[in-house]
């Protein structure tokens, strides 16, 4: 392993993720962002870090809802909305077409619509709803979990479904993931469900009821995906990654209500 050449992969992944600024030997090739893809699930650490720290400081001056929602400005901001533009327009090209061709060519539209438009304030309330309803430890942990857990998941698909555009912005990322990478991926993305609390004992039942939600929520959309276009998109995982990151939320609720 090239220590450098990893260091590089890392910052691929970051820039591409992110708006933060790479430094300008990192440089860019096409195969860097394949090699990237282990490291996305670590960005995820960093966004969710970035989202807790903004989340924690706005709470020692205001309410938990607006901390929450100057948190999830804070991600967002961060990421360009990268995940939640995939949402979007998967919802609104699967909710307004019926062809294989109809589907792809709504996705690629960079416009909203009214489907799409419904799924973005329906998938923020529910966070926003969500966050706020829990225990500050709680939902700061949380925050950085699902970030990287979600990171995981969607990537996941890179490792068993066919990416179904002949160009796209996703296309160099869009090779096989080999086991060995997401292995790699998920240690960076999975063990943060183990400490939904902080820094307390770690809670196996709960990272594994999060686990079998994840694994049928992951078979469910891929069997979808497949169904409808063959594979899957970038917009696809953008897609995913928000479904995955609101059910970790969501859990995390349910858990400590019942």
């Amino acid at each position: 392993m090239n220590p450098l050449a990893e260091l590089r992969y890392f910052f691929t992944a970051l820039g591409y993720f992110t708006r933060v600024p790479v430094p300008r030997w990192v440089g860019y090739e096409p195969h860097y962002l394949n090699a990237a893809a282990r490291y996305f699930p670590l960005v995820g650490v960093l966004i969710g870090g970035l989202s807790a720290l903004v989340y924690l400081a706005a709470l020692r001056v205001f309410p938990a809802g607006v901390a929450v929602l100057l948190s999830m400005a804070a991600s967002l901001l961060v990421t360009g909305a990268f995940h939640e533009d995939g949402l979007a327009d998967c919802v609104d090209a699967f909710g307004g077409a019926y062809t294989r061709e109809d589907v792809l060519r709504i996705m690629h539209d960079s416009r909203i619509g009214a489907f799409g438009a419904i799924a973005l304030v329906i998938a923020l309330a529910l966070k926003w709803q969500t966050l706020a309803a829990l225990p500050p430890m709680r939902a700061a942990s949380l925050m950085i979990a699902a970030h990287a857990a979600s990171r995981t998941c969607a990537i996941s698909y890179l490792a068993t479904l066919d990416y179904v555009r002949a160009e796209g912005k996703a296309k160099p990322v869009a090779q096989r993931l080999s086991v060995g990478a997401f292995i790699c991926a998920a240690m960076f993305g999975l063990p943060w469900l183990l400490w939904p609390n902080g820094l307390a004992a770690p809670d196996w039942r709960f990272a594994c009821s999060v686990v079998v939600v994840l694994v049928v929520l992951r078979a469910a959309m891929g069997r979808y995906f497949v169904r409808r276009i063959g594979g899957y998109t970038g917009d696809c995982l953008g897609f995913a990654q928000q479904v995955f990151e609101l059910s970790i939320y969501l859990v995390g609720l349910a858990w400590i209500s019942s």
